[in-house]
């Protein structure tokens, strides 16, 4: 059964960091591109930063670029989207997937809550 599960979210003040994971299951998520997404209240999803599968490639919306890592451990089927220098405006719900464009890797996760605030 394909699944992804997103966890690691929480209540952060600004300027903190926070690691949130995306495991995959029923499948072998270092052959597929994955892509971190974010929907904040009223705002529709938006790609945050995805990872290909063959050349290692990387790529950041503008905003996050420079704060956000994304990365995987293959051993543990499992990606993760490293957050820095967070800012109240990161505050959405974060989900895992493939990117726009592709075919899903599997349906969509309940998505982990970041929330950035003092």
């Amino acid at each position: 059964q394909l699944q992804l599960v997103e966890s690691g979210g929480g209540l952060v003040q600004p300027g903190g960091s926070l690691r949130i994971s995306c495991a995959a299951s029923g499948f072998t998520l270092d052959h597929y591109t994955v892509a971190w997404f974010r929907q904040a209240p009223g705002k529709e999803r938006e790609a945050v930063s995805c990872s290909g599968s063959s050349d290692g490639n990387t790529n950041y919306l503008a905003s996050v670029k420079g704060r956000f890592t994304i990365s995987r451990d293959n051993a543990k089927n499992t990606a993760y989207l490293q957050m820095k220098s967070l800012k109240p405006e990161d505050t959405a719900v974060y989900y895992c997937n493939s990117p726009p464009s592709y075919p899903l890797l599997g349906p969509w996760g309940q998505g982990t809550q970041v929330t950035v605030s003092s």
